[in-house]
């Protein structure tokens, strides 16, 4: 006999149940109660094929409820995919197992995102649903044809980002995504009553979504919804009423079995309400085969795909982009050439703004945008038509004031593929960036945040745009790489740095004031590469070394002046980038900031992070208060940030 759905789904509870246990931690509840709706979208609807789980044209599933994470490994292993194991699954959340407490994308292949920060998930889905329809408009139905389907649960939908992905999505009227809400009505402190009255499914028709409910423990009915919602051109929010921990007899639809093991006692009896008789951690064999054979399903959709791609024009040029490597003909060597032959007086951003002229224009898949601020953060090239629900061939995105759903969303779009995203804001604002910035990292996402106005050099808007901390705050997140380059060169190569990495995330951190360019010599390499490199070198004996990123640079070179007039020798360097430099090997480290010379760091920033490079008998000048609101020359002069200022305090230390 055929095995049931119900069968099928009691797999899932059966796995999550015995890896909770085990592990003496997790969250078996979700799992348990969304076991019947995955059950339909991954036996009935989701196009995706075990064998090959980087196939470009897969539906892409998000787990956005991500501390349910057992749902996903259960479909994973239940469908067919080389891992999870079983045995990975014995070693749910221990050291070594790919089966982490949260998703985790680089350890699983089918993980299409890191999930467990409510509300992440989703947003990064909208972003994965932006690169589809960007990608179909340009590759055509015959490449690239899919949706995305996201499990989300109460806490994904209070979170505050969950309103800049909605408000997005409908306004993008992203049909191909697909959201199904885990309305189990359920959170850790007890029913969602307690802290919500809110009318979700009004404020998702409001914001210009379909949405569609079902009874989540009925397969026919969850099947009616997800065809209502797979056939519609809006985007869907499918409302799955279901019962939290469904299965277990004592605990089911309370708050106990969200987030504990159900204990040896509650498992038992939820086996025998379930009739599952099977040992812990096994399958019987006529379940496990129709799972497997639903993850075969697309099998001949896939051949037939790779039979359309092999004999299409763009090919390679698909391939190329998908693959996320940066065409072989691309360089800004010609760009830099026009800036050494004719010098710009300008502001980083203006200056990120000329490099992204030559950028855009060959590399087709870059996409920017900004929070509401394209005039300020100079992030759209004369090039770049907008990307609409009319048009999703444009390559520019107007995210509104949603700088934490545009982060998330660049992060969708950096992991579906395809394109390289760029967005802009405030650097100030990076604090409502900062969780999406972290997981850009934390996933070895490609996506390049344009932070301008990055300093007192704001000037009048004082000190609540005045970012002070956040330089030193983004450059404690692990694998992002923040850049400040001093003028219109160094802008280009920092530029060129973070879209040939391919492995993580980079900060451009840009100036609203004018900056002289200080390099007017060709180079023939890229000296932003190495982090940092001698900008100027001692005429005199040296005796100092002056450290200095982004508009400081500037003030470096006017103290070394006025040192070496002294008879007092300075080498000025230049460091874009704290990340690059400390990767040096020990002896580069050690030629440029000798232990011999006075060495002082210039940054209109907290000092805080910079006796590493100074030690702590060194000068560190910069900001440890907040800013105050004057034109910009006022507030140099106001916090000791000129040469006027700082050279005579270098001579009294030495």
């Amino acid at each position: 006999m055929a095995a049931t759905d119900t069968q099928l789904a009691n797999a899932i509870r059966a796995l999550a149940m015995d890896a909770v246990e085990a592990a003496n931690s997790g969250h078996p509840g979700m799992p348990m109660g969304m076991a019947d709706a995955a059950t339909v979208l991954f036996t009935r609807f989701l196009k995706h094929d075990p064998a090959d789980p980087r196939w470009p044209d897969r539906d892409r599933f998000v787990l956005s409820a991500g501390h349910g994470s057992m749902l996903i490994y259960a479909l994973l292993h239940l469908t067919g995919y080389a891992r999870p194991t079983i045995d990975d699954i014995r070693n749910f959340r221990q050291l070594g197992s790919p089966c982490a407490g949260h998703p985790e994308n680089f350890e699983l292949p089918g993980v299409e995102t890191t999930t467990g920060p409510l509300g992440q998930g989703f947003a990064t889905a909208v972003g994965m649903a932006i690169a589809e329809r960007h990608l179909n408009a340009v590759f055509g139905d015959a490449l690239v044809d899919h949706r995305t389907w996201v499990i989300a649960g109460d806490g994904c939908l209070m979170e505050g980002i969950n309103h800049e992905a909605v408000g997005l999505a409908g306004h993008l009227k992203l049909g191909r995504l697909n959201v199904l809400w885990d309305d189990n009505r359920i959170t850790i402190d007890g029913a969602v009553a307690l802290s919500s009255s809110e009318d979700i499914p009004a404020r998702y028709r409001a914001s210009g979504w379909h949405v569609v409910e079902c009874d989540g423990h009925d397969f026919a009915d969850v099947e009616r919804a997800l065809t209502e919602a797979r056939d519609s051109d809006l985007p869907s929010l499918i409302c799955c009423r279901t019962t939290i921990g469904k299965g277990a007899p004592n605990k089911g639809g309370t708050s106990g079995v969200h987030g504990s093991p159900l204990g040896t006692a509650e498992v038992a009896a939820a086996r025998e309400a379930l009739g599952w008789t099977a040992p812990p951690f096994e399958v019987p064999q006529d379940i496990r085969d129709a799972w497997l054979s639903a993850g075969r399903a697309h099998a001949g959709l896939h051949t037939e795909w790779q039979q359309r791609l092999a004999s299409h024009q763009d090919k390679d040029e698909f391939l190329r982009q998908m693959s996320g490597e940066i065409s072989a003909d691309f360089s800004l060597a010609a760009h830099v050439d026009g800036l050494i032959a004719a010098p710009q007086k300008v502001a980083t951003r203006k200056a990120s703004e000329l490099a992204l002229g030559a950028i855009n224009a060959q590399l087709p898949e870059t996409i920017g945008g900004s929070a509401d601020l394209t005039g300020s953060n100079n992030t759209r090239t004369k090039d770049q038509a907008p990307l609409t629900a009319d048009d999703y061939s444009g390559r520019y995105v107007s995210y509104g004031i949603r700088e934490f759903g545009m982060a998330a969303a660049m992060n969708g779009m950096a992991l579906h593929g395809g394109v390289i995203p760029y967005g802009g804001t405030f650097l100030v604002f990076a604090d409502y960036c900062r969780a999406a910035i972290r997981l850009s990292a934390l996933q070895q996402a490609r996506v390049i945040y344009v932070l301008t106005h990055d300093s007192i050099g704001l000037g009048e808007d004082g000190p609540t745009h005045q970012p002070v901390e956040h330089l030193t705050s983004l450059r404690l997140i692990p694998n992002l790489e923040v850049y400040r380059p001093c003028d219109a060169v160094e802008t280009a190569e920092c530029w060129e740095l973070a879209l040939r990495r391919a492995d993580g995330p980079a900060v451009l951190a840009l100036t609203r004031q004018n900056l002289p360019q200080l390099r007017t010599e060709a180079a023939g390499e890229n000296r932003s590469a190495r982090g940092a490199y001698r900008l100027q070198t001692a005429s005199a004996p040296r005796r100092v070394v002056l450290i200095a990123t982004g508009s400081e640079v500037e003030i470096a070179v006017a103290v070394r002046a006025a040192l070496e007039e002294r008879g007092i020798g300075a080498d000025v360097v230049s460091m874009p980038c704290w990340e690059r430099f400390d990767a040096q090997d020990a002896g580069y480290r050690a030629d440029l900031l000798p232990v011999d010379a006075l060495r002082v760091s210039i940054e209109a920033g907290t000092t805080l992070g910079w006796e590493r490079y100074t030690g702590t008998d060194g000068l560190r000048f910069g900001i440890d208060s907040f800013g105050a609101s004057a034109p910009a020359p006022a507030l140099y002069q106001h916090f000791g940030l000129t040469a006027d200022a700082i050279t005579p305090r270098i001579i009294e230390r030495l």
